[in-house]
């Protein structure tokens, strides 16, 4: 089980390699509207809106985003489009819920 620090440190990559243009090209990748998007990453329309558009959102948003695609095996490196990794063992869309993150909002 990873520490506490750990689970910080991983989720500090995870924002830094989910970008806003990543957010557009993973939904596009999908077929995924914002309010799709929305009802699957339990994240409000605004939130991605505003992500999207480059501005402010809390960490757990973008975090509770990032977290929903990788659910779906895309990965994500700056400066390069959306990837399909291998299927994750033990990865269902039901253990990537917004509440399971460790991050305060």
């Amino acid at each position: 089980m990873a520490s506490l620090a750990m689970n910080h440190v991983l989720e500090r990559v995870a924002l830094f390699q989910f970008t806003p243009t990543h957010c557009v090209q993973a939904r596009a990748m999908l077929g995924w509207s914002v309010e799709q998007l929305s009802r699957e990453a339990q994240v409000p329309v605004e939130d991605i809106q505003r992500f999207e558009a480059q501005q402010e959102v809390a960490d757990a948003a973008r975090l509770a985003l990032a977290y929903r695609f990788e659910a779906l095996g895309l990965v994500f490196f700056p400066g390069f489009r959306p990837g399909r990794s291998v299927k994750v063992q033990g990865m269902t869309a039901e253990s990537v819920e917004h509440r399971n993150f460790a991050m305060a909002e």
